[in-house]
C-alpha cells in the first residue's frame, strides 16, 4: 500500500480538540465487530472523565469492514458517541500499520496541541489513572520527542511462515529491526505524531505496525525512553488483583466484561 496520505476519512472527528487542549489522546485500534469491547472501554478506563481534572480524548480507529454490513451500525455509534475515526482502507491484519498512521495523522492534523497520546488495542486494559499520575504528570512541560512502552530491542525479522509475525524477505530484506515498542500500548508526546506521519512518506511500508513505527522514530532521531519500571507495560495477561493492577499501565487479552470489572474494583480503596 501507499503511505497514509492517500487514504480518506469516512468518519472523522475534526472538532474534538477545537475548544480544548487535551492532556492525553487515547487511540484505540478496533474492528467493527468489537462492539462490546468499545462499549466496555467507554464505561471503564476509556471514559473521558476517568481521571478527575485531566482532559482525555478517546478515539476508536477502524478501517472498512471486510465482511461489510457494519457501516450503518458504525455510523449510528459514531453519531451517539463521537469517538470513532475511520479511513477507506480494508480493516485487515496486514493493514494495521495504516490504522496506526491514521491515528497519527489525526493527532497531527486535528489535535496537535495534545500533551500526550497513547496507541493501544481494544483487548488491552489500560490503567489510565496510573499512566497519567505516575508516568506522564511528573514529566516536564513541554515534553517533546518522548516515546515509551514495552521496549523491543535487538529483534530480527521472523522468516518462519506460520508465525503471526512472519515477514518475507521481499517485504523486509534487512536482518535487524530498529528498537520499537509493542503495539499493545505505547505512549508518546503530541509532537511525535507529525514526525511519524512525515517519516511514513519515505519509509517503505511494513505491515508489522509497531516495527514500522520504530523505523519512523529512528528516521526522525527520536530515542525510545525505557519505562521507569519494566512491569508497567505487559504483553501478556496479568492475573488480576487490585494491588497489582493499581501499579501497571497495560495488561493484554482482556474480555469486555473484564474491562468493566477490573476498572470498578480499582476505583475502591485497597490496602496493599
Amino acid at each position: 500500500p501507499t503511505p497514509a496520505q492517500s487514504f480518506t476519512f469516512i468518519i472523522n472527528e475534526e472538532e474534538k480538540c477545537k475548544d480544548k487542549t487535551p492532556f492525553l489522546v487515547l487511540l484505540i485500534s478496533t474492528t467493527a465487530a468489537e462492539l462490546l469491547h468499545r462499549s466496555a472501554i467507554r464505561k471503564s478506563w476509556g471514559d473521558e472523565a476517568a481521571v478527575p481534572g485531566v482532559d482525555i480524548v478517546r478515539l476508536f480507529m477502524l478501517g472498512i469492514d471486510t465482511k461489510g454490513g457494519h457501516e450503518d451500525v458504525l455510523l449510528k455509534e459514531s453519531e451517539q458517541y463521537h469517538d470513532i475515526i475511520q479511513q477507506d482502507f480494508l480493516d485487515t491484519y496486514n493493514n494495521l500499520t495504516l490504522k496506526t498512521l491514521m491515528g497519527m495523522r489525526w493527532v497531527a492534523s486535528y489535535c496537535s496541541g495534545t500533551r500526550f497520546a497513547m496507541k493501544t488495542d481494544s483487548d488491552v486494559f489500560v490503567n489510565t489513572k496510573h499512566l497519567i499520575e505516575k508516568l506522564l504528570r511528573p514529566l516536564p512541560s513541554p515534553t517533546q520527542n518522548y516515546f515509551t512502552g514495552h521496549l523491543m530491542k535487538g529483534h530480527s525479522p521472523i522468516r518462519y511462515k506460520a508465525s503471526k509475525w512472519y515477514i518475507s524477505e521481499e517485504e523486509f530484506p534487512g536482518n535487524r529491526y530498529h528498537p520499537f515498542c509493542s503495539g499493545t500500548g505505547y505512549v508518546f508526546s503530541g509532537d511525535v505524531a507529525a514526525k511519524i506521519v512525515n517519516a511514513s512518506l519515505t519509509i517503505k511500508y511494513i505491515h508489522l505496525e509497531d516495527v514500522y513505527v520504530g523505523f519512523c522514530l529512528n528516521a526522525k532521531g527520536v530515542e525510545i525512553v525505557p519505562p521507569p519500571q519494566h512491569s508497567l507495560f505487559n504483553l501478556h495477561k496479568v492475573p488480576f488483583s487490585p494491588c497489582v493492577y493499581s501499579k501497571i499501565i497495560t495488561s493484554h487479552h482482556i474480555q469486555p466484561r473484564e474491562h468493566i470489572l477490573y476498572w470498578e474494583i480499582l476505583q475502591k480503596k485497597h490496602t496493599c
